[in-house]
């Protein structure tokens, strides 16, 4: 991967609908090279997935929580992780090192929603032992 390749990753980050006609432009390539450099990006892994980035406030999605859950015992984790991947209010979910196991980032629309998350979803997973929640008050950068 060089300065080019880093370039159009960064073209494709800012808009991922972007033709390779517009990249081929701004990195002084030609249309074929830059479709090369782009398949070649995705088949050794380095571009995953095109996405969407999609306005959570329009989507009346206001509230922004990171919940730190502690499970009992290591037999507990395949429930929970199935169980995680199945809640749509949560965005992210992280593997901690530390006195938490895992780092949630959710989204919902306000904090009755969240307070339900917590206290009839999350804490009713069979060996979640404890949870910590801290409320974003704003955010000021986040990427993909």
């Amino acid at each position: 991967m060089d300065r080019i390749d880093e370039q159009i990753m960064q073209l494709l980050k800012e808009n991922s609908r972007i033709t390779s006609s517009e990249i081929s432009k701004q990195v002084h390539l030609s249309v074929p090279a830059v479709s090369e450099r782009i398949r070649k990006l995705e088949d050794c892994g380095i571009i995953d997935q095109f996405t969407i980035k999609i306005n959570r406030e329009q989507l009346g999605l206001h509230l922004i929580a990171f919940i730190m859950v502690e499970l009992e015992k290591t037999e507990h984790i395949a429930g929970f992780r199935e169980t995680i991947l199945q809640t749509d209010s949560v965005l992210e979910c992280h593997h901690l090192a530390g006195s938490y196991d895992y780092l949630l980032k959710v989204a919902v629309k306000g904090t009755a929603e969240l307070e339900w998350l917590i206290s009839d979803k999350l804490k009713r997973i069979e060996g979640v032992s404890k949870t910590n929640t801290m409320i974003a008050l704003s955010t000021m950068k986040e990427e993909l």
